[in-house]
């Protein structure tokens, strides 16, 4: 392959969001007279979404009464709290870097809509070096399907195969799987406890995010002596 492209999930991926996830259900579970939770168990449940993370909090099931409510308070208070806690993954700045000064492109593909990615990439000044940001509100079905990782691949003008995308969780894997495109697997992500990555199906694992730089030297090893 000729890499052209690495894509990222974003949450527990490409940013460490669990913390400001942490303080607003904690916040909202105060409000509510409820026990808050610890951040081991916000940050386990981020990358299943805004309402497992509200369902886990709050002990109900989302078609419970009611809690449609809840997870619209959680919303907007997360809205107003976006990047108060939330940082790059340890080493992740240096790994975007390598990727520009290597005149690849780089870019996301989330399920986390685009009311709160783009304020949140705004903020952390990562908006204007990303080359493409798909979220929900850009497709007609979300990760596993490939349409998401499509259209990045479109709006980048590369071919999945000339991509890598890094996830962590199965339906990261399972969408550019789908795509056909090589899947990285992020052992550092939020990965749940009992949740063997091993069996996701990933080409590659990284145990971090420094990781990427050498998986992307072996690459390019791959791409030279596969040349005719």
């Amino acid at each position: 392959m000729i890499l052209k492209a690495v894509l990222f999930d974003l949450d527990g991926t490409l940013l460490d969001t669990a913390a400001d996830f942490t303080t607003v259900l904690n916040t909202l579970l105060q409000q509510h007279g409820r026990p808050t939770v610890d951040y081991h168990r916000v940050r386990q449940t981020v990358s299943d979404g805004a309402r497992a993370v509200v369902s886990m909090g709050f002990e109900q099931d989302i078609e419970s009464p009611g809690f449609d409510t809840l997870l619209q308070s959680f919303l907007d208070a997360y809205a107003q709290h976006l990047a108060v806690g939330t940082t790059l993954f340890p080493g992740m700045a240096e790994q975007l870097t390598e990727i520009e000064n290597r005149g690849m492109q780089w870019g996301i593909v989330t399920n986390k809509p685009a009311r709160f990615t783009e304020p949140l990439l705004e903020a952390l000044e990562l908006k204007q070096r990303c080359a493409t940001a798909i979220c929900p509100d850009h497709v007609s079905n979300r990760k596993p399907h490939p349409e998401p990782i499509y259209l990045a691949c479109q709006q980048l003008g590369v071919h999945p195969r000339n991509a890598i995308y890094l996830g962590d969780h199965r339906r990261d894997i399972d969408a550019g799987r789908n795509a056909g495109m090589p899947t990285v697997a992020c052992r550092y992500g939020y990965i749940h406890d009992g949740d063997n990555i091993e069996d996701w199906g990933a080409d590659y694992i990284l145990s971090h995010a420094a990781d990427l730089t050498p998986l992307m030297d072996q690459l390019t090893t791959l791409e030279t002596t596969t040349q005719p």
